[in-house]
């Protein structure tokens, strides 16, 4: 039974060498940036606040579809500058890479990041042809999802184009934030949280779904990941749940760098079947 929530969701506090992360994804993410040159195409204002833009990565060739990525944070955190290097397992397979960021709480609730989320979606996907793969990173995680999840957000020509969504530790259901000291910045109440859960909404018809999660993460997120694949699976979704040995919160995105990857397999050779 878990009685702290604040520590159930507390990764850093679980993670050796935790405070040396944030910079160096910023460092890696500038140093893919800069070797993508002309492949990149950075700040695409899809509103008008500065962080309602994304940045586009193209491959050397036509690419085969769009992949997108959402960044974590607890829905208060970092931009799409700190995730660029993220894209290059799937740029190296040929996909288009969609980086968005989007406004943070408190600033922003998280019924309006979701809006940013989608808005994100729709211009990307305005920018290149193709299918669609979705994923994100915890709370990345829960924007992706949320996409398919009904009612959708997207606009119904580009829900209708996504043929894959991945989320990597994502959090499916927000009631029990509630209890956290996250809360204070997030304003969810009972409400709100029931409205914006994939885990408590149906997959809109032909989600296939992955939930991805580290084997050494907090057990909060491996339940979070099993408890969505398990409920779409009894609304019909197409769901695989994977936990990854010796892995956790922070590095469990790093399969995203690699094209040959035990991740980038999953997503995209699953998704080619």
């Amino acid at each position: 039974m878990i009685r702290d929530w604040d520590d159930a969701y507390a990764n850093r506090d679980h993670i050796p060498g935790a405070d040396a992360y944030p910079a160096r994804w910023a460092s890696d993410a500038a140093a893919f940036r800069e070797a993508a040159g002309d492949r990149a195409r950075l700040d695409i204002a899809y509103g008008e606040d500065p962080r309602q833009a994304l940045d586009l990565f193209l491959p050397d060739g036509p690419p085969k579809g769009l992949f997108v990525f959402v960044h974590g944070g607890y829905w208060r955190a970092f931009g799409k500058s700190d995730w660029s290097h993220l894209a290059a397992g799937a740029r190296d397979r040929q996909w288009a890479v969609a980086v968005p960021g989007y406004r943070l709480a408190p600033a922003a609730r998280i019924s309006e990041i979701i809006a940013d989320a989608a808005a994100a979606v729709n211009a990307a996907a305005a920018l290149v042809a193709g299918p669609l793969i979705l994923s994100g990173h915890s709370a990345g995680g829960h924007l992706a999802t949320r996409m398919v999840s009904a009612p959708s957000p997207l606009a119904p020509t580009v829900l209708r184009r996504v043929r894959h969504v991945v989320s990597i530790s994502g959090v499916h259901d927000l009631r029990p934030l509630l209890r956290t000291r996250i809360n204070e910045d997030l304003h969810l109440d009972i409400a709100s949280a029931r409205a914006d859960s994939p885990a408590l909404l149906e997959p809109a018809p032909g989600t296939r779904l992955l939930c991805w999660v580290g084997g050494d993460e907090r057990p909060e997120f491996r339940r979070q990941s099993a408890l969505l694949a398990n409920v779409w699976t009894g609304l019909g979704a197409d769901c695989a749940h994977v936990e990854e040995r010796g892995r956790h919160h922070f590095d469990v995105i790093d399969g995203l760098c690699d094209a040959g990857s035990a991740l980038c397999r999953a997503i995209f050779e699953r998704e080619m079947k």
